[in-house]
């Protein structure tokens, strides 16, 4: 297959891609990265008229620390991020999901901020980020910049809070505190594969008891479900077997996951309830409790 034409063009500013981006309104599609976006270009399933690349704008491509917040700019690799000591002290979870996406040469050109804004729901990104109560930073020529919490980004299957004449320019991510455990966990039919099913739990424990859970599935619904019930079942008591298993059994008995060729809508249900019990037993061990 081929694409339909477009016009390219290569911005080497934030100022200078902002400004074509309000020029070209819904005509644009920004280029970060290319991994979900040229595919979709090829099956003639996305027609822009025009493709914006962000991979010449510097501003977009630093990690740092930032008023103790670890700050990632949206053209970041993916690969990069996996490789940075700064993401794997400040923000676990993250570095728990990026090795499970696709393949390194994906990696090696996939974009922290295409891969939220592309908002596909079996990704791990979009799921870490509501896990980790991320602040996704878009900015216009015209109004300036927003913060929008992970948990308002994703509003449907691709597509997010993003307005035509925006970018996102950066993550800002709470670096974790001593105490928390975390760990992603998932399945997917090959290695590198999109997850059928995955669960990112992150947890904060003192004393032996986890007094903050968080809990979020991907490939479940058309956007990142973060199980609410299911994170007040692990805090209201001491963490044992029981608890554990109610609380997957809450997650489970919450979702109304789709069918498709690949599993039906019960088998995703039973390995959601999997992926939580595994994935929370190793967040809490990683946090130093033992269960």
């Amino acid at each position: 297959m081929k694409p339909a034409p477009f016009e390219y063009r290569a911005p080497e500013s934030l100022d200078e891609a902002l400004a074509l981006v309000e020029e070209l309104g819904e005509d644009a599609r920004p280029l970060a990265g290319g991994q979900s976006l040229i595919p979709l270009l090829s099956f003639r399933l996305a027609r822009p008229t025009c493709l914006v690349d962000l991979a010449g704008v510097p501003e977009l491509q630093s990690i740092r620390i930032d008023d103790g917040r670890l700050v990632i700019g949206a053209m970041v690799r993916e690969r990069e991020a996996e490789r940075d000591a700064k993401v794997e002290a400040s923000a676990p979870l993250l570095a728990c999901a990026l090795p499970l996406i696709g393949h390194p040469a994906i990696r090696s050109r996939g974009t922290i901020g295409g891969s939220l804004a592309h908002s596909d729901p079996a990704a791990e990104l979009p799921a870490a980020a509501v896990a980790l109560e991320a602040e996704l930073i878009a900015r216009s020529r015209t109004r300036g910049e927003r913060t929008i919490p992970a948990a308002d980004f994703f509003t449907g299957f691709l597509s997010t809070a993003l307005e035509p004449d925006e970018l996102l320019t950066e993550i800002r991510i709470m670096r974790q505190s001593p105490g928390t455990g975390c760990a992603f966990e998932e399945v997917a039919r090959r290695h590198g594969d999109f997850a059928m099913v995955g669960a990112a739990a992150m947890v904060r424990v003192e004393d032996d008891r986890i007094t903050e859970a968080r809990l979020v599935l991907t490939g479940v619904s058309d956007v990142p479900v973060r199980a609410l019930d299911a994170e007040a079942t692990l805090t209201a008591a001491p963490f044992t077997d029981e608890v554990l298993a109610e609380a997957a059994e809450q997650t489970a008995g919450s979702l109304s996951p789709a069918s498709d060729i690949h599993g039906s809508s019960a088998y995703r249900r039973h390995v959601a309830g999997v992926l939580v019990r595994r994935a929370v037993r190793a967040a809490t061990q990683r946090a130093g409790v033992a269960a």
